[in-house]
């Protein structure tokens, strides 16, 4: 009986005398203490006085509240919550910075350890989105294209046929890099891989597609100029209109605002043919349904199980692949144009998930 009414007093001084805590801080106190870390490693984790840890401690652990059994959490709550606390403020990126990290900081824990953590705490790996470097400049720019397009059906954008030209690597694309994000977060700068312009590459090429299914498509073996650009226009362009039966006068060519696409020679040949171009923001890659085009081969030529040997057997596979792309495809994307001049908006001006 005595030993009873000794505890009751001390149950009672402690709620009298401890400052009250929340059953969260509680828990944690008591996970943090079993999983070994020191009184000042867990008041340091959990924003509490030392001395507080310490009556707990020495309370719980004098009434065998505290079980010693079992093998410990290598990263405590605290500490999940600290490298979530990280993920959001950008500090980190890539569970490889984060196992790093841990590593640095004494942990012995292995990588896929690390991926766990990340899912138990509700991320989940997204491929970095590439994006062109925005500034204030673009992004108003780009507000400003959008508003004056809002208005625009999908049966005006079915009049348009978007162009470009892309690089393509014998061995493979650039290298997919990934990021940790929670599912419904916004596109945040720290979950895309930014790029600039005009980087070398093996082979370039440039294609087009039209609400009918895509057009023609050429191997670009010369240094790109306005010259050899009037000379696809005239070639692979015009094939195209002829070949799906579009008049030129019913068309609206989408070009970037390339130097080699708004050099003199190639609007006075725009201008002689009668060709209307649609006016395009800059750093906009996001806005043109044919870098999905671009994706899908990439993606193709990935599953060859033998990398090509030259360029010429990588044009072959190539152009290939680019005559498997269905109507269905082009028609999808472009479709999506009304949405895309939207999310520009809603991002005003700023990035959006396409």
């Amino acid at each position: 009986m005595n030993y009873f009414y000794f505890l009751f007093l001390i149950i009672l001084i402690f709620f009298i005398v401890m400052k009250p805590i929340s059953l969260n801080q509680h828990n944690s106190i008591i996970s943090l203490i079993k999983s070994g870390l020191s009184e000042k490693q867990v008041a340091k984790c959990l924003h509490l006085s030392r001395g507080t840890v310490s009556k707990y401690r020495k309370l719980f652990a004098a009434n065998n509240i505290i079980s010693k059994s079992g093998r410990p959490a290598i990263l405590t709550d605290a500490k999940k919550r600290q490298i979530k606390c990280y993920i959001l403020s950008g500090k980190f990126k890539t569970a490889a910075e984060i196992h790093r990290s841990l590593v640095q900081e004494g942990y012995k824990l292995s990588y896929p350890t690390v991926i766990r953590a990340l899912r138990s705490l509700g991320f989940v790996a997204r491929i970095k989105k590439k994006k062109s470097f925005l500034s204030t400049t673009n992004k108003a720019l780009r507000l400003k294209w959008a508003k004056e397009h809002v208005s625009w059906t999908v049966e005006d954008w079915q009049r348009v046929i978007f162009s470009d030209e892309t690089k393509i690597n014998v061995w493979g694309s650039d290298g997919v890099k990934y990021c940790w994000i929670k599912p419904g977060d916004p596109l945040h700068p720290r979950h895309l891989d930014l790029t600039i312009n005009h980087g070398s590459g093996s082979l370039i090429m440039w294609g087009c597609i039209t609400y009918k299914d895509v057009g023609y498509d050429c191997h670009i073996q010369e240094t790109m100029d306005a010259q050899l650009y009037c000379h696809i226009l005239e070639t692979s362009f015009k094939d195209t209109l002829d070949y799906w039966n579009y008049s030129v006068n019913n068309v609206i060519l989408q070009q970037d605002n390339d130097p080699k696409h708004t050099a003199k020679d190639t609007l006075q040949y725009l201008e002689r043919n009668g060709i209307d171009v649609l006016p395009w923001p800059s750093r906009s890659p996001d806005l043109n349904p044919i870098e999905h085009i671009w994706h899908y081969i990439i993606i193709r030529l990935s599953s060859y199980e033998r990398k090509a040997s030259s360029i010429h057997e990588l044009w072959e596979r190539v152009d290939q692949e680019w005559n498997k792309i269905t109507p269905k495809m082009c028609r999808a994307y472009i479709d999506s144009m009304p949405l895309r001049v939207k999310a520009v908006i809603a991002a005003n001006g700023g990035y959006t998930k396409y």
